[in-house]
């Protein structure tokens, strides 16, 4: 099953999208008709297992694959030498050169995504003091601990000011500090009118900050969509309600779980088959409980993963 959106109409203008897109290496197909679209000002999440096909997928977007079928554009149009800079492009596979030192690195890269030498140094001064390494300018890259050659490399993808960001496990090899930094950046790169693509395990993140997520499984796609509507599509029918008093049985719905704190009862119910929210809360008025909070217990992007894989093992 493969929950649609009208977002993800073609008929609507997306920043990138793909149409029926085949990758084949030998006699394995890393992506077969992939369509997706991608829309603009959004953090979407590229979720899926080792093997998924989601690098493929991103190394098209970036232009370091083409398709063997399909199309891939770029606001309506394919990607050209000329607008190839408004795609930054941070790889799983990390790729700095570790005799060069920070400054002069970033200075380079910025360089060869078309920025003047001038801009290029003032955007690296901006960059590293934002993040808090100024001090490590002039330091080869070698020198630097894992985390902070992370930081640099995520620096290195941002710093000719690209439209679109695509960060392969951007949280690979962080602390909590630096992962909740990086976090803050793309937050802020999304304020201020960037399109992020997430590839990434870490289902913490896809919760926190993607709004729209595709899955792939074997090449394919077989989930996508807004989160928040899939979420709600995978409903298990069970809700939180809070309140004071007691709470016997219930005829429309089973009690999964039950606590008190003081006065506090909470309790975990979960609907029967074609039963209503509102006649288990009418039950539990007339049981003299007095309630408080009421809130829809939505399966998490973990749950739902791990669900959609099993389904195509």
């Amino acid at each position: 099953m493969v929950c649609e959106n009208t977002r993800y109409s073609f008929l609507s203008m997306a920043i990138i999208s793909l149409h029926q897109v085949d990758k084949q290496f030998q006699h394995l197909w890393a992506l077969q008709r992939v369509d997706l679209a991608i829309q603009e000002n959004t953090i979407f999440g590229l979720l899926g297992p080792n093997g998924a096909g989601k690098t493929t997928l991103l190394r098209i977007i970036t232009s370091i694959f083409a398709p063997d079928h399909g199309q891939f554009l770029y606001k309506g149009k394919p990607i050209s030498k000329t607008n190839r800079p408004a795609i930054g492009y941070l790889p799983e596979e990390r790729g700095l050169y570790k005799k060069m030192k920070v400054g002069e690195q970033l200075i380079y890269l910025a360089q060869l995504n078309g920025l003047s030498y001038q801009n290029a140094k003032q955007n690296t001064l901006y960059w590293l003091k934002k993040l808090g390494i100024e001090a490590r300018e002039h330091q080869q890259i070698e020198q630097l601990s894992k985390g902070l050659q992370q930081i640099v490399q995520f620096i290195a993808t941002v710093i000719h000011d690209p439209e679109i960001v695509i960060l392969d496990e951007p949280f690979s090899g962080f602390d909590p500090i630096n992962a909740d930094l990086i976090k803050n950046e793309i937050l802020e790169m999304k304020k201020n009118g960037k399109t992020i693509i997430i590839s990434t395990h870490r289902m913490e993140s896809v919760e926190t900050l993607c709004e729209d997520i595709a899955l792939l499984n074997k090449g394919n796609i077989v989930l996508k969509g807004n989160k928040n509507e899939i979420k709600k599509s995978y409903s298990k029918q069970q809700y939180i309600v809070r309140g004071i008093g007691e709470v016997g049985s219930l005829n429309f719905a089973t009690i999964i779980s039950q606590k008190k704190e003081d006065l506090v009862q909470t309790i975990c119910i979960k609907l029967h088959e074609n039963e209503k929210l509102n006649s288990v809360l009418q039950a539990l008025i007339q049981q003299d409980f007095q309630i408080q909070f009421v809130e829809e217990q939505l399966p998490s992007i973990h749950d739902i993963f791990i669900e959609k894989i099993n389904e195509h093992v």
